[in-house]
């Protein structure tokens, strides 16, 4: 069966929707008998990029000194657990119309020249082919359409990132309107959870 990274990158817990409903998504993924790698950011923080790791990127790994080795060990380690999966649910709430930082951590250490795309003399090349995404966003406005569409970077960020390094089979599972009262909570609910049942028929 298949292989699932289940990365969530809400700060919140209980109260979360993008964690509530993607972890419902992967339940089912994980019935049917894939096999799920969680990586949880609120609690296993990846660092924010520094010039040393930036330099162990951009250094060959038989030329890495012991410091670089040790730079550049948890970056290996989530692009490994990223090339070893079948398929990639993301739990992406938008904070300030785009990703949590959080989230855009762990994309900066796995969007890597060498190993999830590589230069050719036609352009950057994804190396990460094969896989199929799901993205479960969640939103108190309306941002896939309407006057506020504009200010969707979030949907648009990760299909471009995702893009890049090869994966373009990607699904958005969004929950939006959740802040414009109970009745537009209890329907943005009963649609999201009506895509997870199609998805994982």
């Amino acid at each position: 069966m298949s292989k699932v990274l289940y990365i969530n990158s809400s700060a919140r817990n209980n109260s979360s929707l993008s964690r509530q409903l993607s972890g419902e998504f992967v339940a089912k993924l994980a019935a049917q008998g894939s096999t799920v790698v969680e990586r949880d950011l609120a609690v296993q923080q990846v660092p924010h990029l520094t010039e040393e790791v930036i330099g162990a990127f951009f250094t060959p790994a038989e030329q890495r000194g012991a410091e670089a080795a040790f730079a550049v060990k948890l970056s290996d380690t989530l692009v490994d657990e990223l090339l070893a999966a079948d398929v990639l649910v993301l739990a992406a709430p938008m904070y300030n119309f785009s990703v949590p930082s959080t989230l855009k951590a762990w994309i900066d250490h796995v969007v890597r020249v060498g190993r999830t795309f590589q230069y050719t003399a036609t352009g950057p090349v994804g190396l990460v082919a094969g896989k199929k995404a799901y993205v479960f966003t969640s939103s108190g406005g309306i941002y896939s359409e309407g006057p506020a569409a504009s200010y969707d970077y979030l949907s648009t960020y990760l299909r471009t990132a995702l893009g890049f390094i090869g994966i373009t089979d990607v699904s958005f599972i969004q929950t939006e309107g959740v802040s414009r009262g109970d009745e537009a909570l209890a329907n943005a609910l009963a649609k999201t959870r009506a895509s997870i049942a199609a998805l994982a028929a």
